[in-house]
């Protein structure tokens, strides 16, 4: 029997791990897989030694405070690769611990697949020699990453991006119908992000925000969609949505982002956008000096320049957000139409549905 390990360190990495553990588990019988995960990967079939939830961390300060619970865990993992014989590990994502865990899985002759590459495009390109050493294919799901990647010596394949095994967005006539909204009415949602700690950072400036968008556009509806973790407290003035994003991204004239993953579901679904993002202070004087891309929202980097407003840091102020998102509340005018055309290309950039397909096709092949 063939055994695989995969690993995902977050609630993004649990549901792409997990649609690649349904395809490896589906598409070949005598296989087993182990690994670190949530619910999903469980659901999917793999036997987990350890979970997600104790890992999850983002930025320099967060980090810090998980240290001893990967250290600890990585230490059980070596010992575990020492005991039992893999045929394959697949990393989702997570790099701060799975570039630790691929030198461990690489000590031990385990090919390892990476899949949803580190982002050394943006910063931390000193990483790269480590990772030619101890990954064996990179499965990558932004279209220029493929180029960085294989021209510094690491095999690599554009997968495309998981998002797009997602349903389609419903039209904007539908999407408002489940919304119990008419066609006339401007509405803007509000995307504060998925982890407590950017939650706590970015939902005070966007709920000023969209207040002051109401002052402009007396008939504003305002969405909010809320996190798995609930951390962003209802406004009373303000509708909440617990469904599917694609759901309120479909039916609205435009929305406050927080850069990540975020901007790509609202771009599916065609929606103008404003991009914002705040960081633990510590963590964001380090940004400064290490990044090294033009743009943060995935949007703007995979279309080559400016497609949406970018408000970081001291520069996202309710006033702000406020004036970039007003113009762009109006369907027919210029800033609009222009975003809703641009967005279109990032759509067709992110490659055709089937990502967790090819990176099982990929696993079986390292395992072979």
């Amino acid at each position: 029997m063939r055994r695989v390990f995969v690993s995902a360190g977050e609630p993004s990495g649990d549901a792409h791990a997990a649609e690649v553990v349904r395809r490896l588990l589906a598409d070949q019988e005598g296989i087993a897989v182990d690994g670190i995960g949530g619910p999903r990967m469980e659901e999917a079939g793999a036997r987990l030694i350890a979970r997600m939830e104790d890992l999850s961390a983002i930025g320099v300060a967060e980090v810090l405070r998980s240290v001893p619970a990967h250290v600890a865990l990585l230490a059980r993992l070596r010992r575990r690769f020492a005991l039992e014989r893999y045929d394959l590990a697949v990393l989702v994502d997570y790099p701060g611990f799975h570039l630790r865990l691929a030198r461990v899985a690489a000590g031990r002759s385990v090919p390892v697949l990476y899949y949803i590459a580190p982002q050394l495009w943006a910063w931390g390109a000193w990483r790269l020699p480590a990772l030619r050493r101890s990954v064996s294919h990179l499965a990558v799901i932004l279209p220029f990453e493929q180029t960085f990647f294989a021209g510094r010596g690491i095999p690599t394949t554009f997968v495309g991006h998981p998002l797009l095994d997602r349903p389609p967005a419903p039209t904007r006539d539908a999407a408002r119908r489940i919304l119990g909204l008419g066609s006339d009415v401007p509405l803007l949602t509000l995307s504060p992000g998925s982890r407590p700690a950017e939650i706590r950072r970015l939902w005070p400036t966007l709920r000023r925000a969209a207040h002051r968008l109401r002052e402009a556009v007396p008939d504003l509806e305002v969405l909010l969609l809320e996190a798995p973790c609930g951390v962003a407290s209802a406004d009373e003035a303000f509708r909440v949505w617990r469904g599917d994003p694609a759901v309120a991204f479909a039916a609205a004239d435009a929305g406050l982002c927080k850069s990540g993953t975020t901007t790509l579901e609202a771009a599916l679904a065609g929606m103008p956008m404003v991009i914002a993002y705040r960081m633990h202070p510590a963590s964001f004087a380090l940004a400064k000096r290490v990044v090294s891309v033009p743009s943060v929202g995935l949007v703007n980097l995979i279309a080559g320049r400016g497609v949406a407003p970018e408000l970081l840091q001291g520069e996202a102020t309710p006033e702000a957000l406020a004036s970039a998102a007003l113009p762009l509340l109006d369907p027919a005018g210029s800033e609009a139409s222009e975003q809703r055309d641009a967005l279109e290309t990032v759509r067709s950039a992110l490659g055709s549905p089937g990502a967790a397909r090819r990176v099982a096709e990929l696993g079986r092949e390292l395992a072979a």
